[in-house]
């Protein structure tokens, strides 16, 4: 079974997922990163692709893949990074980043490689909704590998359902229509469009991103969903503090405290 789904049926809240930049601050880290993280009891990870031209990334991961390129990171380097990683890490992993590089690599060698280096799943947020089921439901299936689709405050509700009905692991639910970035608060409006998507008793479980960084955006998050994404909040960390464990126990405590 998918480590995905497994972590979603042995917990139903309260999931704390974290997203960083591969190759960054160092070009070593990635490994380092995940050990520390999976030692202090998060559930899963999302392991950003760094592109140079990321869309739907704010300032600070913007500058982390920026970083991270010029350390020399890629997504063939990546993979040969991951390649021992499930000897030791259990959580789940998932790959993040735009279509550009992955078609670079090629599809379906990219999939392979996921299921080679033990990577559960994919999000993709420049998919189209309607290209994933054209072209690449059933090559990612074929490997195992879960392509998470994004939905936002406007997706409609048609929408919302397909999606729910032809993918499988989760939701990510983006907390606003902007660009990533921490926020100290979930104002009415996202608060009502959590709930909103709540009342619909989707199949799959569903984790909120985009603007969790606190007490406050977490517990929002985990009160409409089954956990919540944390990313620019946990790279800022790692960029500002002397050690990678101590971000990861900086982080543990911004999001309690």
């Amino acid at each position: 079974m998918n480590r995905i789904d497994t972590l979603f049926q042995q917990k139903q809240e309260k999931i704390l997922s974290v997203y960083f930049t591969a190759g960054f601050p160092q070009l070593n880290d990635t490994c380092t990163v995940l050990h520390e993280l999976q030692a202090h009891g998060i559930d899963m990870v999302e392991l950003g692709i760094p592109f140079s031209d990321p869309m739907a990334d704010g300032v600070v991961i913007q500058q982390a893949g920026q970083t991270a390129l010029n350390n020399g990171m890629s997504l063939a380097l990546i993979f040969e990074q991951l390649q021992n990683v499930r000897q030791t890490i259990t959580m789940p992993i998932i790959l993040m980043g735009y279509l550009n590089p992955i078609m670079q690599y090629g599809f379906e060698k990219f999939c392979k490689s996921c299921a080679a280096t033990g990577v559960d799943g994919v999000i993709i947020p420049d998919l189209p909704f309607a290209d994933y089921m054209h072209s690449y439901k059933a090559v990612a299936e074929a490997h195992g590998v879960h392509v998470i689709m994004l939905i936002t405050p406007e997706t409609s509700e048609k929408r919302v359902r397909l999606i729910d009905e032809h993918t499988q692991g989760f939701i990510y639910m983006v907390s606003s229509a902007a660009t990533t970035g921490a926020q100290q608060c979930f104002d009415e409006k996202k608060q009502d469009y959590f709930k909103r998507i709540n009342a619909m008793n989707l199949r799959n479980p569903r984790l909120i991103g985009f603007g969790v960084s606190n007490k406050a955006t977490f517990d929002a998050a985990i009160s409409n969903a089954s956990g919540a994404i944390v990313g620019s909040k946990f790279v800022q960390l790692l960029e500002k503090s002397n050690s990678i464990k101590h971000a990861v126990e900086q982080l543990i405590n911004d999001l309690n405290k």
